[in-house]
């Protein structure tokens, strides 16, 4: 049986029709199986990430195969993968809206530093208020918590600050 290897492309690009076609096609020509993928436009650029897992031998093949791409103007980095976090450790999942203004990610991220949280997931973006036309920050986060900071924990330090940076907060917990 053959090694897997687990590598992650790293994307940027003018965005423009097709970048994401011509990158599946380099990971299935190289014998690689797309596992999971967050792309978008951001500030006018085609960026993101995808995991990819592939024959060992097969690495290079995929870096030849994206070099192609990069030749059409897209520029793709691939680095090994990490190893999957062991076992289940307690998850937050929140959401936060305010008027937006420079550092709330900073101050909310400094909590979550703080608690010893890592952050799995963070997708944020600004809005136009349906009522006054303000300006909103929306962000939506997904930590998991150390063993010694219960979810509940979590959403306490982070109301703390609500008041502070003018969010409101959503949560969910799981497991």
């Amino acid at each position: 049986m053959s090694d897997i290897e687990r590598v992650v492309l790293s994307v940027t690009g003018s965005d423009r029709p097709g970048l994401t076609s011509a990158l599946s096609e380099a990971v299935l020509a190289a014998g690689g199986n797309w596992k999971e993928g967050h792309l978008s436009r951001l500030g006018g650029l085609y960026v993101g990430s995808v995991l990819v897992e592939l024959e060992a031998g097969n690495v290079a093949k995929l870096v030849n195969q994206v070099q192609a791409i990069d030749a059409a103007g897209l520029n793709v980095v691939i680095n090994p993968a990490g190893s999957a976090p062991e076992g289940e450790r307690p998850h937050l999942l929140f959401e936060l809206i305010g008027q937006d203004r420079p550092g709330i990610i900073r101050q909310v991220t400094t909590i979550l530093a703080d608690l010893g949280a890592n952050i799995e997931r963070l997708s944020s973006g600004e809005e136009t208020g349906a009522w006054g036309g303000e300006h909103l920050f929306r962000a939506q986060v997904l930590v998991t918590l150390p063993d010694s900071v219960s979810p509940e924990d979590a959403q306490q330090a982070l109301e703390e600050i609500s008041s502070e940076i003018m969010v409101d907060f959503t949560f969910e917990t799981g497991s």
